[in-house]
């Protein structure tokens, strides 16, 4: 299907890709799939590593929010994902996690400093593809309008809240 879609042999996926779960994994990779962990920065990854701990993890998760929000494909596929498992989709979760790794390499505390971030992470992270997932059959969740930019700036302000929490006095420090 996705040969004759391209209007070419289905030959030349596998010769030049190994095959449809490689295709995947090359568009997941190099397409617009998942926000670049320069987009995840703001930009500017040196500068986003300079700022503060708390600073680094709320633009993260705001930035996150709102690349995932503009791409409606992503969103079907993180939706196709929470129903089912597959070769297709095992390719694209090893492309977002291994942003995630980067991006903890790139911005997190040293290993074993501070709040298990990586947990956090994980719980902010679920709760944006839910709550975006969501978003596209329904409006309303816990009250908070999912249609309407009030509501998203709702949510990035108790994101914010979060992880600010979870950093204030934890004594976490930029890593070097």
């Amino acid at each position: 299907s996705v040969a004759k879609e391209a209007g070419v042999d289905k030959v030349l996926i596998y010769r030049y890709f190994g095959g449809l779960s490689q295709l995947i994994a090359a568009f997941g990779r190099e397409g617009d799939f998942w926000p670049s962990i320069e987009e995840l920065a703001g930009g500017d990854i040196l500068e986003m590593g300079r700022l503060p701990m708390a600073e680094r993890m709320v633009l993260l998760a705001k930035n996150y929010l709102r690349a995932i929000r503009k791409r409606p494909l992503t969103q079907e596929i993180l939706a196709w994902e929470m129903i089912e498992r597959n070769k297709l989709t095992e390719e694209l979760e090893m492309v977002r996690e291994m942003t995630t790794q980067k991006l903890f390499e790139l911005f997190g505390p040293p290993p074993g400093k501070g709040p298990d971030l990586a947990a956090v992470s994980a719980i902010i992270g679920a709760s944006i593809n839910y709550l975006v997932t969501r978003s596209r059959t329904v409006r309303w969740f816990s009250g908070i309008d999912l249609h309407s930019e009030e509501g998203w700036s709702r949510l990035e302000q108790a994101f914010e809240g979060i992880i600010r929490s979870v950093l204030s006095d934890s004594g976490t420090p930029a890593p070097a």
